[in-house]
């Protein structure tokens, strides 16, 4: 991030806490019992992917419209990872403590997604995809031009 300004998905807050988030879960369904199952790792550990790979993907597509689509794919993934860990906890996979914390961290993630949402629906701009490229005049491509082969 340069002075404030959003450069890629990388940049955003809610990027970098999913990304540990989901590195919690990869560590929490390493452990004991929780390794075993193997359809509930897969299923949570997908889901919490999930939340990243959305943000990344609506990001990179370019328009508002699609990200807060996506945005709203990576939010329903959170729920998905809160009921995924009520499952582990009722198993006993995980403790409470871990349960309590992790989905406070899910609920924090999917009200910062929700408030991104909210903030992109506002914005006036529409997406780097619809742009406009600066017309030059005659005179100002030629000056490019040149410059670029002087160098």
């Amino acid at each position: 991030m340069e002075n404030g300004k959003v450069r890629g998905f990388e940049d955003l807050n809610v990027y970098k806490q999913v990304r540990l988030f989901t590195n919690k879960i990869y560590e929490l369904t390493r452990q004991n019992t929780f390794s075993k199952d193997f359809g509930l790792v897969d299923q949570i550990r997908w889901a919490s992917v999930s939340i990243m790979s959305n943000i990344a993907e609506g990001f990179e597509r370019g328009s508002n419209q699609e990200l807060i689509q996506f945005l709203y794919i990576a939010k329903a993934s959170c729920g998905e990872v809160r009921a995924q860990l009520t499952i582990a906890y009722d198993q006993k996979y995980i403790t409470e403590s871990s349960y309590k914390e992790l989905t406070g961290q899910a609920r924090l993630i999917g009200g910062m997604l929700g408030n991104l949402i909210v903030y992109i629906r506002g914005s006036r701009f529409k997406g780097s995809k619809f742009k406009k490229t600066p017309i030059l005049s005659m005179k100002d491509e030629l000056d490019k031009l040149l410059n670029k082969t002087n160098h």
